[in-house]
């Protein structure tokens, strides 16, 4: 049994979709999110007015912890208050992503309904069967979708 903390961090944009990191750019843009502790000076953004538009990142691999405990997903979100318009956000951790027609195996999804224009911090724990439904921590990815309602 792994006791020591493992951190799988975004590790490569697997589908960008329209999403631009925070000064527009289209490279890369998983290291404005793969810090170790949040940071809102840079991150990732949707193209106005989403239509379920979807990013997805390869998390970085790390090791069975053969623990069915202690399997915390943690990310940040906020919309962009000139808008004003409401955004709701779906979040997926997945296993087996390919793209969209091939997104590999659902492990958890949460949805945030009318987010808010400040950063918010989740932290997911997954359950013991969750946890247990993966079997490739070397395959895991977030799949975040955006969509203005």
């Amino acid at each position: 049994e792994t006791t020591m903390a493992q951190f799988a961090r975004p590790s490569a944009d697997t589908s960008i979709g329209g999403y631009k990191d925070q000064a527009d750019g289209v490279t890369n843009i998983y290291a404005t999110i793969d810090e170790t502790s949040p940071s809102d000076a840079d991150y990732i953004k949707s193209a106005l007015a989403p239509a379920n538009a979807p990013y997805v990142t390869k998390l970085s691999a790390i090791e069975d912890p053969q623990s069915s405990s202690g399997h915390i997903v943690r990310y940040r979100y906020a919309k962009n208050a000139a808008g004003g318009a409401q955004i709701d956000l779906t979040v997926q951790l997945r296993q087996g992503y390919v793209n969209e027609g091939t997104p590999g195996t659902l492990i958890k999804e949460w949805t945030h309904t009318n987010i808010s224009e400040a950063f918010t911090t989740q932290q997911q724990t997954l359950s013991a069967g969750e946890a247990d439904s993966i079997t490739d921590y070397s395959d895991l990815y977030l799949r975040f979708v955006a969509n203005q309602v």
